[in-house]
């Protein structure tokens, strides 16, 4: 059950429509999808990045705390740094090769590299 705290709703006029239910814009997380579902795509990007190279995993879908926690695995697993936001995994470096190896141990076997 969402919590429904006045001051979410600070600003919005008082309805009188006894039907009336006030939504918010946030979004519903997904269900994390099984391992040998997703699709994950890993590939090298330099943009926007200061000409620095990472590896890029995309194409997870489900919440933030199974994004963090495969994100967490893939930096510690090759010794890096990185983040996981966005339904993306950001590993600093050109680790796609390693990447890849540790994604089919860990059970993704649709992750292919671009």
């Amino acid at each position: 059950m969402k919590n429904n705290d006045w001051k979410d709703r600070f600003g919005v006029m008082y309805s009188t429509n006894p039907d009336f239910k006030y939504e918010t814009n946030e979004e519903e997380e997904l269900e994390t999808l099984p391992k040998d579902k997703q699709l994950l795509r890993i590939s090298l990007d330099k943009r926007n990045r200061g000409g620095k190279t990472v590896t890029l995993v995309t194409g997870f879908v489900g919440t933030k705390e199974d994004l963090s926690a495969l994100g967490k695995l893939l930096k510690t697993k090759c010794g890096v740094g990185g983040s996981a936001k966005d339904n993306e995994i950001i590993v600093q470096g050109d680790f796609r090769q390693k990447v890849f190896e540790l994604l089919k141990k860990e059970g993704y076997v649709k992750s292919r590299m671009i």
